[in-house]
């Protein structure tokens, strides 16, 4: 089949279906970006963050419509889902604040009868990927620093959040961006693999699964394209016995529950020291249970289903073989009404006794679930959260600063957070370690990735 199809989760229905981009649509998309990079890199930068700035207005403006959008096409709750918009509006004027100062030349030191300098050129043509439970926060964190830097811009969305793609690349249109420097495509796997091949593809940003990152990898091996990477996680919590519980617990079940759970950087386990942990699950239990479970396009709803029936049945066998080696549940399924297996609805839950070796403490959920084990000490603590294959995020909470630092230089993990999590910060540095990926969006270092150094070299005669 030539067509895209998005079926919602909300009620299993056709929301979106679009054709499949042809062969002579992808050639037309990659000579169309080449010819206009060149122009669009010659553009004065001020002109390109007034761009990036206006886009921004057009596609806020639309913020009710977009949320419902969202709601529609992979199940976020409608009274959350324009908070999507407005952090993509923060991290895209984040990073045209950074713009200026990051992609301005290298002086050097004075040198008689020479002059140095180093400037920072785009890579050229970026290609995109971008997956759905996040789809407007994942893209920007490519798009726009790519575009600011003087990139053309191919983007490949979701089939499950295709008209993501569309409004993006709308916007962007609306605000005066020139024809062909932007452009989405609807592709299906195979097309993708094929476009990641493309000669004329200098830089591809994939975020989605492991074997997603593996896939592109392979398709890009050999041809020296620059490759990003932002992959799975399992980002673990760690509550210290000096921490403020009544915040640990709401920001950690947050963390883990918000979106369903379906968040890269989302709260997946967590440590308790033994001096609060019993008071931590009786509060976590208490606020879990509070949890209203049921359609997303209704305003009461707190938690909505997940992407689709089989993510949810995935994180369902993850929490029945940790029960059937001895972990404890902590909610009864029954008090959610639409709780059903076979159904993407899925009640949250929250697991003690778990222990390390448990599918649901070390392969990745991405649903509403979350495994509490306790611990004696930060010794204990630190090891646990490091023994993962993942390193996205890593969580403490603690009133001592100095010892939270201590943990993070030790934590193998791209971010540490004191006292909250689930975060991106745009001035900061976003990236991982280990199985959740390589290389950097966001901050200023994230423009060193959609650029490569030319150096000047100048001696004046004599």
């Amino acid at each position: 089949m030539n067509r895209l199809q998005c079926i919602s989760p909300i009620d299993n229905t056709l929301y979106v279906e679009r054709p499949l981009a042809s062969s002579e649509q992808i050639q037309a998309a990659l000579e169309l970006a080449s010819a206009t990079q060149a122009a669009w890199k010659r553009t004065p930068l001020a002109e390109r963050i007034g761009i990036v700035r206006r886009a921004v207005e057009h596609f806020t403006d639309r913020q009710d419509k977009l949320g419902e959008e969202l709601c529609w096409m992979m199940g976020r709750p409608i009274r959350f889902a324009s908070g999507e918009i407005l952090g993509f509006a923060e991290r895209a004027i984040g990073m045209a604040d950074l713009a200026e100062a990051a992609l301005a030349d290298i002086r050097l030191g004075e040198k008689p009868g020479f002059t140095r300098f180093i400037r920072r050129e785009p890579l050229g043509l970026a290609l995109v990927i971008a997956p759905w439970n996040y789809p407007y926060l994942t893209a920007v964190n490519a798009v726009v620093p790519a575009l600011l830097a003087g990139n053309s811009v191919l983007l490949k969305h979701s089939a499950q959040t295709p008209l993501c793609a569309e409004r993006m690349v709308e916007a962007f249109a609306e605000a005066g961006l020139p024809t062909g420097v932007f452009q989405f495509l609807h592709l299906s796997h195979a097309d993708t693999e094929k476009l990641v091949r493309a000669g004329e593809i200098d830089h591809i940003a994939f975020t989605g699964s492991v074997s997603g990152g593996a896939a592109v990898e392979r398709a890009a091996a050999g041809r020296f394209a620059s490759v990003g990477l932002e992959l799975g996680g399992k980002d673990p919590a760690y509550v210290r016995a000096d921490a403020d519980l009544p915040h640990a617990v709401e920001s950690v079940v947050d963390g883990a529950f918000f979106n369903s759970g379906q968040s890269c950087c989302g709260i997946e386990r967590a440590y308790v020291h033994a001096d609060l942990f019993d008071d931590f699950v009786e509060r976590a239990a208490q606020l879990i249970a509070q949890y209203k479970l049921g359609r997303p396009d209704e305003p009461a709803t707190t938690l909505g289903p997940l992407v689709r029936a089989e993510a949810a049945d995935f994180v369902r066998a993850q929490i029945d073989e940790a029960l059937a080696a001895g972990a404890s549940a902590h909610i009864d399924v029954r008090d959610f009404a639409m709780d059903a297996r076979g159904t993407p609805y899925m009640a949250p839950q929250l697991l003690t006794g778990v222990t390390a070796d448990m599918r649901v403490m070390r392969e990745e959920s991405f649903g509403p679930v979350l495994g509490v084990q306790k611990v004696c000490d930060d010794g204990e603590a630190l090891a646990l959260m490091n023994d993962s294959d993942f390193g996205l995020t890593a969580a403490i909470y603690s009133a001592d600063e100095q010892a939270a630092l201590a943990l993070g230089e030790r934590l193998e993990t791209g971010t540490v957070f004191l006292n909250r999590c689930d975060y991106l910060d745009p001035e900061l540095a976003w990236t991982g370690v280990k199985q959740s990926g390589r290389g950097c969006t966001l901050s200023s270092i994230g423009f060193e990735h959609l650029t490569r150094p030319k150096s000047f070299h100048f001696k004046r005669q004599p």
